[in-house]
């Protein structure tokens, strides 16, 4: 016998539905790990080329390059899985991330565990083809990655320990590359933890008056109406720091270049925030994007136009 009409029909439809389905899933994933929103990835990936370039002294090994571009991708997405699950029953009183998967019920406790942990693994398998000093170094990532969240809770200082997680990505960058780790790294990793939490901060400000509200700890809470004044030397620390970077790997010309377009950007950002208005905060915060390129270019352009 032949099947019917409706029979015939229903195949289409139940596949269309499925596919309808598996697109509106992997849309929610999209936001929970905020692939939909790369600035944060950006933001980490920034320093991440600073340290791969210095450590080789020009271009990285392609291999290398590779390993740690795909590794801030996955390991900037977990660490916003692990976030979210942190602040699953706070995300909806705030304004900016009442919207987020888990605070509106699209993704369970469970799933974010697993997908936190998958990812995890992603990024320990990548980290498996470098050498075995690296793969040390990567347990304290997962670790700052994981910590991070849930400061907030114990902490008006969680900005810094983002930094500390966010900067963490340089010593492993020379491990792979040099083999070993000296006191320039560390003086690298200093001004990478100064600047993330001058952006951060400009990210706390935008949500201050409803973290206040809802009892969350941050360095926009306690910095209060000095917000401005510490951030502005935050940022003179971190081009300090810069600086002294640039004399340590005897940098020249067109690193501090591009450090003079940092310090622009940096006046530009507390223009910015003059007025602590939430729109041009998180303009602020969205601006260290092209600190972080500036300064990248200034160092790519040092090592390959170096006679």
């Amino acid at each position: 016998m032949k099947p019917s009409a409706s029979r015939r029909r229903a195949k289409p439809r139940s596949q269309h539905t499925l596919w309808t389905r598996s697109r509106e899933r992997l849309g929610v994933y999209l936001r929970l790990t905020r692939l939909n929103r790369p600035i944060g990835t950006f933001l980490l990936l920034w320093p991440t080329l600073w340290a791969l370039w210095l450590a080789a002294e020009g271009f990285p090994s392609w291999h290398l390059l590779v390993i740690f571009v795909l590794g801030v991708f996955v390991m900037r997405s977990a660490g916003c899985v692990i976030n979210d699950f942190a602040d699953r029953n706070v995300d909806g009183h705030v304004k900016r991330t009442r919207e987020r998967p888990m605070a509106t019920g699209e993704v369970s406790s469970r799933e974010a565990i697993i997908l936190f942990v998958v990812l995890c693994l992603v990024a320990f398998v990548l980290v498996l083809l470098t050498d075995p000093f690296t793969v040390k170094l990567a347990f304290v990532a997962v670790a700052l990655a994981f910590c991070y969240p849930f400061m907030k809770r114990y902490t008006h200082l969680p900005q810094v320990v983002l930094g500390a997680a966010f900067a963490w990505a340089v010593p492993m960058a020379f491990a792979a590359q040099r083999g070993s780790l000296g006191e320039d790294v560390w003086l690298l990793y200093t001004a990478v933890v100064v600047w993330t939490v001058v952006y951060d901060t400009f990210y706390a400000m935008v949500d201050r008056d409803d973290d206040l509200h809802v009892g969350v700890k941050s360095t926009a809470v306690l910095f209060g109406d000095l917000d401005r004044v510490i951030t502005a030397i935050l940022q003179l620390m971190t081009l300090y720091a810069l600086v002294m970077v640039g004399g340590r790997f005897e940098l020249g010309r067109y690193y501090y270049l591009g450090l003079a377009v940092a310090a622009v950007l940096f006046v530009y950002q507390q223009y910015l925030i003059r007025h602590r208005e939430r729109g041009r905060c998180f303009r602020a915060f969205l601006n260290n994007n092209w600190v972080g390129f500036s300064v990248f270019v200034g160092i790519a352009l040092e090592f390959a136009l170096r006679g």
